[in-house]
């Protein structure tokens, strides 16, 4: 018969803390820490099989929280052929001695516990190409986030400077950004100032072109093709938030039921009612 030993691992940049259960023992055993390096673990489940009695017939199950590794240390493992899990960490059971101590080591025990009991659900891992696609998303959602930072910059810009756009259509149209480049300023350093600004604001927008172009062209392949194109059907579903919308979600068949994508996405309203009173949240 197969022995079943869970290994919690509570995981950092720069070091691992394990630990070992067995369902029916009292205890967690084998726990310490060593470099954040998958081929650590290795070593380590090597010498826990060692110390077993029969280990040909020892299975390993380890587990982390969801955090700052991502998917990395779940693919390393999975690729020597050991079975790995990702905890969510608002799923996993919690006692009150949980909020008042917490360490690396407790935090490790806890997680081998949790997957003993099954008392967690999975993160859901994505395949690696979904993963590289979400990633280049996600950078140009950070060129847009400059590009509003330098849109701000500017504008404070010409605040302090009693610079005050009063013409009659929106900011950083055509006629907006002409009368930018043709600011009056007496002084040279502004002038130099203001004109590093405007070229940095072009190189953020062209970037950013490139980026929506890359996009598009990714929508294109076989495997979003379809997706993204049903998604479009929505109103204020274009191509870039329909294709963050399938690479994020990954497989839409995971979710048994409407409700449980919209709790996914966190539409499911809340309450907090007491009594007589009824409060309904966000």
């Amino acid at each position: 018969m197969t022995s079943i030993i869970y290994i919690g691992m509570d995981v950092h940049t720069t070091n691992f803390t394990v630990c070992a259960y067995r369902i029916g023992s009292e205890a967690v055993f084998g726990e310490t820490s060593f470099t954040a390096t998958a081929e650590n673990i290795v070593i380590y489940l090597e010498t826990l099989r060692y110390n077993e009695t029969k280990p040909e017939e020892v299975k390993f199950i380890c587990g982390y929280e969801a955090g700052c590794l991502g998917y990395s240390l779940y693919r390393e493992l999975t690729a020597k052929g050991i079975e790995c899990k990702i905890l969510a960490p608002s799923t996993m059971a919690t006692t009150p001695m949980d909020s008042r101590k917490k360490n690396d080591r407790l935090d490790a025990q806890r997680i081998a516990k949790c997957l003993a009991f099954g008392t967690y659900k999975s993160v859901y891992v994505p395949d690696e190409e979904d993963d590289a696609m979400k990633e280049y998303i996600r950078m140009r959602d950070d060129a847009n986030a400059e590009l509003k930072r330098v849109k701000q910059q500017i504008t404070a810009f010409c605040t302090r400077h009693n610079k005050i756009y009063d013409g009659t259509k929106h900011k950083w149209t055509k006629q907006h950004r002409t009368w930018l480049k043709n600011l009056n300023l007496e002084n040279a350093v502004l002038k130099e100032v203001l004109d590093e600004y405007l070229l940095r604001l072009q190189q953020v927008e062209e970037k950013q072109s490139v980026y929506d172009k890359r996009i598009t062209e990714f929508a294109g392949k076989k495997k979003y093709e379809e997706s993204v194109k049903k998604l479009g059907c929505f109103k204020g579903i274009a191509t870039h938030t329909a294709l963050s919308m399938v690479a994020e979600v990954g497989d839409f068949h995971r979710f048994p039921t409407a409700q449980h994508f919209a709790s996914y996405l966190g539409l499911t309203p809340g309450e907090h009612s007491s009594g007589n009173s009824q409060h309904t949240l966000g």
